[in-house]
């Protein structure tokens, strides 16, 4: 599997030399080209965070992906983290394994130093590329690479078993921590919640501002895979929880979301923007129908309860567009949308992707929040 950034002048060469290597040995060989965006991180971190998305996507469950990592690398990593502030999981370094979309990711050369590996390549005559960039000093890790780790090795030629072990103990201390996490996690009563995951804020904060952030971690690792900085840890503490409870507070990051609604915190991933206003899908009510944000709207039949489909009646799929009203089973009025969404407790942030349900041009039901007492199934019915 090669992932093509287009970086380098030399890209495609390169694409190109890994498939007939791949040829040679008679592997199967796939090539996937990448956009590196870069938002404020640097063109490494893009670089990483596009490669990474394009392994998770390629990956099947059962598959394991090899690389190529040694020891050295795993020292420059500890160095490069420790000075961007990073805490026991990121001074922890790379792990020898670790789940990667359905697959695994696993890094069986991290007992060996760079020389180790370019020695035997050279005993095989192998023939390699060498990207020109990692002699530019331009970059950070190569700049640790070229001219600091050779000034620590005068100082302190054994440097590289001492950051080492650094890295197991604090590999340690993670695990313990992430123990803790899971612990407290479970005891908040953490759930699937619409398009992500929520829990009640009583228990949260009665923690102590330490576990709350070692609880938020955790959270956000095990559910979109992500490691967001202190920056946004923090603002969840100090300005997402003692916001007002109408001020619908939100704290964002490239990876994601946390939310908060009704006393509770909500972890939502990326979303697409939500469809367009005038929005208008038929659908025959049997089939799943994809939405346009990346949902889905499924049926299924019910007895006593649910939606009264005419026979010959159409159902039109559409978004909110503001002043739709309703009176919903067992509510002695009809009510605005806004209202009503309080009232059912549909989070803000969803109302304006819920699917409203219309039968012949009158609104029957809004996504599985309720349904419009006209269009209410009655005891017997189906």
């Amino acid at each position: 599997l090669h992932v093509n950034h287009h970086l380098s002048p030399h890209a495609d060469r390169w694409q190109e030399n890994c498939r007939r290597v791949c040829e040679a040995q008679g592997v199967a060989f796939v090539a996937r080209r990448v956009a590196v965006e870069t938002t404020g991180e640097g063109v490494e971190q893009a670089a990483r965070r596009a490669r990474y998305r394009c392994f998770e996507q390629q990956l099947r469950e059962g598959d394991i992906l090899l690389m190529a990592h040694h020891r050295d690398d795993q020292v420059e990593t500890v160095l490069y983290r420790l000075l961007r502030g990073a805490g026991p999981r990121g001074l922890a370094g790379m792990p020898g394994e670790r789940a990667l979309g359905a697959g695994t990711l696993l890094r069986p050369l991290l007992g060996l130093e760079r020389r180790d590996l370019e020695d035997r390549a050279r005993a095989r005559g192998l023939d390699w590329v060498e990207d020109e960039s990692n002699a530019s000093s331009a970059f950070d890790r190569n700049f640790l690479r070229h001219r600091v780790l050779p000034v620590l090795a005068q100082r302190w030629p054994d440097y590289r078993r001492r950051m080492l072990r650094t890295a197991a103990e604090c590999a340690d201390a993670q695990t313990l921590l992430a123990e803790r996490a899971a612990e407290d996690l479970r005891a908040l009563g953490e759930t699937p919640r619409r398009l992500g995951w929520g829990f009640a804020l009583e228990g949260f904060r009665s923690l102590s501002r330490e576990r709350r952030g070692n609880v938020l971690r955790h959270w956000v690792e095990q559910r979109l895979g992500d490691h967001p900085g202190y920056r946004v840890l923090d603002a969840v503490q100090h300005d997402l929880l003692p916001a007002r409870g109408d001020a619908q507070p939100r704290v964002a990051w490239h990876g994601g979301e946390f939310r908060r609604f009704d006393d509770a915190l909500y972890l939502l991933p990326n979303m697409p923007p939500p469809p367009d206003t005038d929005c208008l899908l038929i659908w025959d009510g049997q089939s799943p129908l994809n939405l346009p944000d990346g949902g889905r709207l499924t049926a299924q039949t019910a007895s006593g309860r649910g939606v009264r489909i005419p026979r010959q009646g159409s159902l039109q799929i559409r978004f909110r567009q503001g002043g739709e009203r309703c009176r919903p089973v067992g509510r002695p009025g009809s009510a605005p949308f806004k209202k009503l969404a309080r009232e059912y407790g549909l989070p803000p942030w969803l109302r304006d992707r819920v699917p409203f349900i219309y039968v012949d041009d009158q609104l029957a039901a809004v996504g599985d929040c309720f349904v419009c007492e006209s269009f209410a199934v009655g005891p017997g019915e189906s």
